[in-house]
């Protein structure tokens, strides 16, 4: 299996148009991860607050644990602070949930970026490619096989007349010959069916 034609006008282009694919993907994956991280910068101040919710509570429980050590009141001043500490931990959930949230937006907005260029490259890119290993291969085979350079001949004179073109016509035409069974006509002409895809004889 061939990946790349061996004429070198038709090589460079294949190797051209596979460096353009490669190039699109990896912006498109470097793109979609600069913008991964701009998102995640939202959730500093999701952060903080879980930070800043954390610390009050343990302030606030201490704080109750003190209190309760206050004779005939301690009991009741523990109960206040113990809710306030419940609230600063409540502060330190919603905080944990902003994070969360950016980091499930980011995610899915980074798979989009990614995925859907890619999806368009392969589409255009893969296809044509895939098509002409698949051409190319079954030229080759078929060049190598008993009577495969009359046939090869064949699809040279019903395709595109422009590379017979520069070639010298042979006494009565291309199409008397072959049928006369030249066979340097006959090579010739399957020489010109294997160029057109990219191939040597």
């Amino acid at each position: 299996m061939r990946l790349y034609a061996q004429t070198p006008a038709r090589r460079n282009l294949q190797v051209l148009v596979d460096l353009i694919a490669v190039a699109v993907i990896a912006v498109a994956v470097w793109a979609a991860l600069v913008v991964r991280e701009t998102i995640m910068l939202l959730a500093e101040p999701g952060r903080r607050v879980e930070s800043s919710g954390d610390r009050l509570a343990e302030e606030l429980g201490n704080a109750g644990d003190a209190a309760s050590d206050v004779p005939l009141i301690g009991g009741v001043l523990k109960k206040p602070l113990e809710a306030a500490a419940d609230a600063g931990s409540g502060f330190a959930d919603a905080g944990v949930s902003l994070q969360e949230t950016v980091s499930q937006v980011a995610n899915v907005i980074t798979t989009a970026l990614i995925v859907i260029p890619v999806f368009f490259v392969l589409l255009l890119w893969l296809p044509p490619r895939l098509l002409w290993i698949r051409r190319s291969s079954t030229l080759r085979r078929l060049a190598e096989a008993p009577g495969g350079a009359d046939l090869l001949a064949l699809r040279a004179l019903t395709g595109p007349p422009g590379a017979l073109a520069k070639l010298p016509v042979p006494p009565g035409g291309w199409a008397d010959a072959w049928r006369q069974g030249d066979r340097e006509v006959i090579a010739d002409l399957s020489a010109v069916a294997l160029q057109r895809i990219g191939l040597r004889p």
